[in-house]
């Protein structure tokens, strides 16, 4: 079962040597690869012996992947294409990754920078080890997709790479969280256990009978699962968070209007609309102008 080596490319508006100095020196580097957590490099005794190194890899707290690698740079004079190729690997049986090879490459032209890369790894543990790969190569192709374009935002916008990913993590959890509230609120109280103020809604405020009621209530709850599993996609998530600003205060009101007396409850919809509300409002800032992976080539001769 042999996979496909990962390969990704971006374009960066800069010069080679800017381009070069971010992606070599090690405590430029480990600011903007996610990959890398920390990188540390061992002296050279003579010009002509390759880069060695140490990395560390936090997976979790407590849990970390360290490593050793080595690279070493060769410079194209004829069009000034710049190569470092990498070998890299670790002895710690907690990493699926056994040993691996692959390349830098910087292609300089008139606007900037071509900047690809090309690796590919050994994984332990036999056939187990390869079904494993089948989720966790793709993982790894986006997280050096993702780490690209921290880099070209830092080198072209000047855009700190920690002040990107903290802003990346926003997005994502505030978009796992809206997955968890619309998926359980359509799942709970509506598809399993039909709760009584879910009913009263239908009941009171628009007047079904309480059969009728009991169906709306389902398809209410399988729509808002459906629009739960939206908030999962690969998509950018602004167009949502806009969505949510307007239909917070809309659930709010028609809440309030079928049983005012829920208002006095403890943790009511008025209060927790309110958070998500707001809630969204952060996310619809927050998700502006965010890194991604999806600006990278993933194969040759692409259009990203």
């Amino acid at each position: 079962m042999k996979s496909k080596p990962i390969y990704v490319e971006i374009e960066i508006q800069a010069p080679i040597d800017e381009v070069w100095e971010y992606t070599q020196n090690p405590n430029l580097h480990e600011k903007w690869d996610l990959r890398f957590t920390s990188i540390t490099y061992k002296p050279k005794y003579s010009d002509e012996d390759p880069q060695r190194f140490t990395y560390i890899t936090k997976v979790m707290p407590g849990i970390s992947v360290e490593g050793w690698g080595e690279s070493k740079g060769t410079h194209h004079k004829n069009n000034g294409t710049r190569t470092s190729s990498l070998h890299f690997g670790t002895d710690q049986r907690i990493s699926p990754i056994a040993e691996g090879k692959g390349y830098w490459q910087y292609n300089p032209h008139q606007l900037g920078v071509k900047f690809l890369t090309q690796y590919d790894y050994d994984v332990r543990f036999g056939m187990i080890g390869q079904i494993f790969d089948l989720l966790f190569r793709p993982m790894m192709g986006w997280a050096t997709a993702l780490s690209f374009d921290v880099l070209r935002r830092w080198i072209e916008k000047g855009e700190l790479p920690a002040v990107q990913y903290r802003s990346f993590l926003v997005n994502m959890l505030t978009s796992l969280l809206f997955f968890f509230v619309w998926f359980y609120h359509g799942l709970v109280p509506k598809a399993i256990f039909k709760h009584k103020d879910e009913l009263t809604f239908f009941t009171d405020l628009i007047g079904m009978s309480n059969s009728l009621a009991q169906n709306a209530v389902l398809m209410a709850g399988i729509a808002e699962m459906a629009f739960a599993l939206v908030w999962l996609l690969p998509i950018r998530k602004r167009a949502l968070f806009r969505l949510q600003i307007w239909i917070f205060p809309i659930l709010t009101l028609c809440a309030v209007l079928a049983d005012v007396e829920i208002m006095g409850a403890a943790f009511n919809p008025v209060t927790l609309n309110a958070s998500l509300w707001v809630l969204s409002i952060i996310g619809f800032m927050n998700s502006k102008d965010l890194p991604t992976a999806k600006t990278c080539k993933r194969k040759r001769g692409s259009v990203s």
